[in-house]
């Protein structure tokens, strides 16, 4: 048999149901497809917003070390007064 002694109707037949099975998957397939995006995009936002939070965490710490050193190297008698009170004081509470 020749591939022109095929009926083009049972090609067509062939093809309807092979359209036929693809869209029945896609409908199946759909609804996981979505409920997996919207965790990835639920967990992106969550990751985003934490990425900011320590963004301005860090920010903070920065600024806070910034007045730190700037306290320090403008009051350097009374940095080195705290400096010693704090050395005393972890040495008492070692000792003990």
């Amino acid at each position: 048999m020749t591939q022109a002694t095929i009926s083009p109707e049972l090609g067509n037949s062939t093809t309807d149901r092979l359209a036929s099975m693809a869209h029945e998957t896609i409908d199946r397939v759909t609804p996981k497809a979505n409920r997996a995006e919207n965790q990835v995009r639920g967990a992106a936002t969550r990751a985003a917003d934490t990425a900011k939070l320590m963004q301005e965490h860090v920010e903070a710490a920065q600024d806070n070390l910034r007045k730190a050193r700037s306290y320090a190297e403008s009051n350097p008698l009374i940095t080195a007064g705290i400096a010693f009170a704090a050395g005393a004081l972890l040495t008492a509470l070692i000792r003990r």
